[in-house]
């Protein structure tokens, strides 16, 4: 199969690029190019956001079930389309095909949330707020938003973007990660198949050229971000500096506590499926084990040795696989230099994932699992978001230690304990410094009608995806004071003719 030419999708069509310049796009499991993806320039940008202004005012100006109709569409077609946008979206970008699956579910659960915007848009009325007044508020929409998403989830954070902007009556330009551009492109086509109009969601595919268009521009009037805390800090200073909204979220280093009364064959299966799924490359995975003392750290790192060593990494369409590869090389040679700075350290290596190869594709992006024990808070490893299939273990001496941890360190996205004293976990929830928090729950990513959002350096803005929050930020409040002035009727030619006093 020849090396596919991918485009943008603009006004209801895909379009080629113009700028000459592309980027390629790989297969993680044979290392090889199988598409090449334009980057836009300043006309093809300014092209989109023209394009979203047109379309936005028609839109906005149809009635919140009439829009909400449209996304239950786009619902359904996504479900009748699951297995092949799954394998596609696994081909590009790594993951395991039900690890892809969840993605696109994910990313529908919000759309779901996103269908009861009659009633969410509702506002406030106080009747009699003064002698024959009455005030009332109205949520409307902005305009023309922007969403930049990352590589790891290329269908979940796109609909958490664009699901509630949409529904709330506004126009989108989708700037999705050039790493793994194909799904983003097909969910702008099934949303132009479910019957948004051409033009309300568009997607343009670039480099910082794009997004430094999308953050400047004066028609463009909130901007949402997810991916690393460097970017997310430029993206949220440079949109804030133009006079726009911004929610943009970063890295992440999640921990879990392990209490010594857990259960700890249930901790190890849950910290090896929030530690080494989708290969490490989630925002919400775990990379920090904190067990309470030396004997809950000796009996969970041995069982999380022996759970590691059986893991099996595959091709991403193998079903029996574990997890897949890196999203790409240079993924690969990031997490195994990490891995090698914890050794230099003085981590204890206990399981060293790097070396490994897959029979037949040698040249792809895979690695091993690693584990590393008695890590330190002052290790490089431990203060940086590794985003790879690398699990470390902080030993805590008590509790009070091993909840400075999280709350002392600079990300503050989600983190988890297990115990089964309900005092403490009630004391931990309230006194811990992160925005997310599971109690038994390795990975507390929110149902879709609540607020995702982290603290710290892992979120720039006021407001979290998902939930109320999105439809705040997606809206401007207008509060309307008014009074009728009583008067004379007088009746003429059937007419009521109201008079002033």
């Amino acid at each position: 199969m020849g090396v596919r030419e991918l485009s943008h999708f603009i006004g209801g069509k895909r379009i080629p690029g113009a700028s000459g310049r592309f980027a390629d796009v790989y297969d993680p499991n044979t290392g090889q190019v199988q598409a090449r993806v334009p980057l836009a320039d300043r006309p093809e940008t300014e092209a989109a956001i023209a394009s979203a202004a047109e379309a936005q005012q028609e839109w906005a100006s149809w009635n919140p079930q009439r829009r909400a109709r449209v996304l239950m569409r786009f619902l359904q077609l996504i479900q009748d389309e699951m297995e092949p946008l799954a394998r596609l979206l696994s081909s590009e970008h790594g993951k395991t095909i039900p690890d892809a699956k969840g993605d696109i579910q994910r990313g529908l659960e919000v759309v779901e949330f996103a269908t009861g915007i009659p009633h969410l848009l509702k506002g406030e009325y106080t009747e009699s707020a003064g002698a024959g007044i009455d005030v009332f508020s109205m949520r409307q929409p902005l305009g023309v938003v922007t969403g930049i998403t990352p590589f790891n989830f290329p269908a979940m954070i796109p609909l958490w973007k664009a699901a509630p902007a949409l529904a709330c009556g506004n126009a989108f330009v989708l700037k999705p990660s050039e790493r793994d551009p194909s799904v983003p492109l097909r969910l702008a086509e099934l949303f132009l198949e479910a019957g948004l109009p051409p033009g309300v969601f568009n997607v343009v595919n670039g480099d910082k050229d794009a997004v430094d268009v999308l953050l400047t521009d004066p028609r463009v009037k909130a901007v949402g971000f997810v991916g690393s805390t460097p970017i997310a800090q430029y993206i949220y200073e440079t949109a804030t500096a133009h006079g726009k909204r911004a929610q943009c979220f970063g890295g992440a280093k999640n921990h879990a506590i392990v209490m010594p009364d857990a259960d700890l064959d249930q901790v190890a299966d849950a910290l090896v499926g929030a530690g080494y799924g989708s290969a490490g490359e989630r925002c919400m995975a775990i990379s920090v084990a904190v067990p309470v003392g030396e004997q809950t750290a000796d009996a969970l790192v041995e069982k999380l040795a022996e759970r590691v060593a059986k893991l099996k990494i595959g091709r991403s369409d193998d079903e029996a696989a574990d997890f897949g590869p890196l999203v790409g090389a240079d993924a690969l040679a990031r997490v195994n230099g990490y891995v090698q700075t914890g050794v230099d350290e003085g981590a204890e290596l206990v399981v060293d994932g790097r070396g490994f190869k897959l029979d037949g594709y040698e040249d792809g992006f895979f690695t091993g699992a690693t584990l590393f024990d008695r890590v330190t808070s002052d290790m490089r490893i431990y203060k940086e978001e590794i985003f790879g299939p690398v699990l470390q273990v902080v030993r805590a001496h008590d509790y009070e230690e091993a909840l400075r941890l999280p709350s002392e360190h600079e990300y503050g996205n989600g983190v988890a304990i297990f115990t089964r004293d309900g005092d403490t976990a009630r004391d931990f929830c309230s006194r811990v410094d992160t925005g997310m928090v599971g109690v038994n729950v390795p990975i507390p990513v929110p149902i879709a009608y609540h607020t995702f959002g982290g603290w710290k350096r892992s979120g720039f803005g006021d407001l979290g995806q998902h939930g109320p929050d999105s439809v705040r930020f997606y809206t401007k409040t207008k509060t309307v004071t008014q009074r009728w002035p009583s008067g004379v009727k007088e009746h003429v030619d059937h007419f009521v003719i109201p008079t002033m006093k």
